[in-house]
């Protein structure tokens, strides 16, 4: 029955591809597969393969004998990184925040495509693979009650449970919980941005026992000065957390 079942989903799923057939995520050009990009939008997506910063997920140019490291942590990390505590041990990026990227996380962000997440998801998933360990617990990024119910959902949670789903790890969007309804952070200097954001993430009570002890992944879509994510991670370490890990879809850089 089982054989039966899967022969029925791929006879349906290759006719909805003669009426409707795969486009691109970014610009809804015909590709040849599903969750693909465009020849145009590959070109302007800037996935970090290369060496990058081992906190943040930035880019970074040179090779490994590059002088920019922690040494107390034997790892390559950024200007900026260096001239700031950042409250998690490691980071990755899916992609840079410019072309391609900026346009999809756009997209999922604030003009409604949660379809496009199972893609975006997989990218994630691959981006964090370093940093897995089998005991973690994915934890996304949270929004505001308020926000949620205008958007209808918290992009960086479809990230999440996707992610999680793909490395079969626990998924918990309620161990972090946005106090109060801070305004964009889009703009405005880094020191605003980072006071913007104090005490506004917590980790409630009935979920510290979950927290205490316990390695975590966080999970946004977007980076820039790392505000969010930093009063994520503080909240979780003030809360026993073990150690803790980022991962973004897209991490925003100096010459975008």
């Amino acid at each position: 029955m089982g054989a039966q079942h899967r022969g029925l989903r791929a006879l349906i799923k290759g006719a909805l591809r003669l009426v409707y057939p795969p486009q691109c995520l970014c610009c809804g050009e015909p590709v040849a597969g599903e969750g693909g990009l465009c020849p145009g939008c590959w070109r302007e997506a800037d996935f970090i393969e290369g060496i990058s910063c081992s906190r943040c997920g930035t880019p970074l140019p040179g090779d490994e004998d590059s002088e920019d490291q922690d040494e107390a942590a034997g790892l390559l990390v950024c200007d900026d990184c260096l001239g700031m505590q950042r409250p998690w041990l490691r980071g990755r990026a899916a992609l840079t925040y410019r072309g391609t990227g900026r346009r999809l996380v756009l997209m999922l962000k604030h003009g409604d495509r949660p379809d496009l997440a199972p893609a975006l998801g997989d990218w994630l998933a691959r981006a964090a693979g370093p940093l897995i360990r089998r005991d973690m617990i994915v934890v996304p990024v949270p929004v505001h009650m308020r926000r949620r119910l205008s958007r209808k959902y918290n992009q960086a949670e479809l990230l999440s449970r996707h992610l999680a789903r793909v490395h079969g790890l626990a998924h918990a969007p309620g161990l972090l919980q946005r106090r109060r309804n801070t305004p964009m952070q889009d703009h405005g200097k880094v020191a605003d941005r980072f006071a913007n954001l104090d005490d506004a993430i917590r980790v409630p009570a009935r979920m510290r026992p979950r927290v205490q002890g316990r390695a975590l992944l966080l999970v946004d879509d977007v980076m820039a000065s790392g505000a969010t994510l930093a009063a994520s991670a503080q909240a979780l370490r003030d809360a026993g957390a073990g150690p803790i890990s980022v991962v973004v879809l897209a991490r925003a850089v100096k010459d975008a």
